[in-house]
């Protein structure tokens, strides 16, 4: 175990010294002897220093120096920079501890400046950095960290300026690579978000019924309306068909009433109806005779000729009555109106007739004789 202990160590210790010489090889690059006539590579500047002090810088071309008192000191690059900003811990505002790191673009704008104004212009950046971030991050809760990731970014490149700008360095933007959260901080979210997911499939799935129950509400409800409709047509029809039946048997009447009302002007009409007044009555009679009844007659019940003769005077008048008031109507339901109310004015007069008959004292015996009289006209 201290064997593998101290070759981690070795292997850190390694990588560090190998991060800080690269660092310095780009901050200071080899400076290059005074050769009198030096050619400037472009998007770099070299400073020149005269018998230990700042003379000029070289430009990208041609230049010319003396030899001996002329001595390029740095060589600063112009191009942009990008700078690893090593992995840190921080505390927001709402006490959770993350680890958070980042990539830092900067360039050299006052070569001068970045020479004579910081010993190491990227190391002394990359500390800004860390700092700055540590900062913005104490200023915020982790759910802004994650929503609001740009305007940190910006927030850490605007301090970052603020305090390079003696330095020469002018910090273009700053990224956020990689930010790491405990394990139980890790857990709580992970769980939040299914429980956030879980949220919206019920939200999902209770809408989905909602519309479901209003689409089998919504068809009900046609359905209901289109039997409505189908069961009030068939009522109509239904009705439309009872009144042309009762305007056809009112018709029919009035013209069998009509057409009995031109017999019976006849002499043979006349008679023939008294023949079937006749026949009727005995065949009441007839079917009286066989059950137990009580019945209240005429005292003439034995007179056919004479309940026949009464009958054809009622019938006359009710039918001039109901040939008046048939003349009258306009329209078929008026016609069958009409017709009612003579059938029960044929009724109430025949009713009347029977009622109004003086009782016979011999009703008994005519009975008899008409009973006889029956019987003996069946077995012929």
């Amino acid at each position: 175990m201290l064997r593998v202990s101290t070759t981690t160590a070795a292997r850190l210790l390694s990588r560090q010294i190998l991060s800080r010489h690269m660092i310095q090889c780009r901050t200071k690059t080899s400076t290059p002897m005074n050769t009198i006539v030096m050619f400037v590579p472009q998007q770099e500047a070299w400073i020149v220093e005269r018998m230990g002090r700042f003379h000029r810088i070289l430009e990208p071309g041609l230049n010319i120096l003396l030899p001996i008192v002329d001595k390029i000191k740095y060589v600063q690059s112009l191009k942009e920079i990008a700078i690893d900003v090593p992995k840190q811990s921080a505390i927001t505002s709402d006490n959770v501890t993350l680890s958070i790191d980042g990539v830092l673009y900067l360039r050299i704008i006052d070569p001068y400046r970045a020479s004579y104004g910081v010993e190491d212009p990227e190391f002394a950046i990359t500390q800004l950095a860390q700092t700055t971030m540590r900062s913005e991050l104490g200023k915020m809760s982790l759910d802004k960290i994650f929503r609001e990731r740009e305007s940190l970014n910006v927030s850490i490149v605007d301090s970052i300026n603020k305090a390079s700008e003696a330095w020469g360095i002018a910090c273009l933007r700053y990224e956020i690579r990689d930010i790491r959260l405990p394990s139980r901080v890790h857990e709580a979210m992970q769980m939040q978000v299914e429980a956030e997911r879980r949220k919206r499939a019920a939200i999902l799935e209770s809408e989905g019924t909602r519309e479901a129950d209003i689409n089998i509400a919504e068809g009900k409800r046609k359905s209901r309306i289109l039997a409505s409709e189908a069961e009030r047509q068939e009522q109509i029809n239904k009705a439309s068909g009872e009144a042309a039946a009762m305007l056809a048997v009112a018709d029919a009447r009035a013209r069998g009433l009509s057409t009995i009302a031109k017999s019976l002007e006849d002499l043979s009409g006349k008679n023939a109806a008294s023949l079937t007044l006749a026949e009727q009555y005995i065949s009441a009679f007839k079917h009286l005779a066989k059950t137990n009844n009580t019945l209240i007659l005429p005292s003439n019940a034995g007179d056919i000729s004479s309940l026949v003769t009464q009958a054809l005077s009622v019938y006359k008048t009710v039918s001039a009555q109901s040939v008046e008031s048939i003349a009258g109507s306009t329209t078929a339901a008026s016609t069958e109106h009409v017709l009612k109310a003579s059938n029960e004015n044929s009724n109430i007069a025949l009713t009347d007739s029977f009622n109004n008959a003086k009782p016979d004292p011999d009703l008994d015996v005519r009975q008899k004789k008409i009973q006889s009289g029956n019987s003996s006209k069946v077995e012929q």
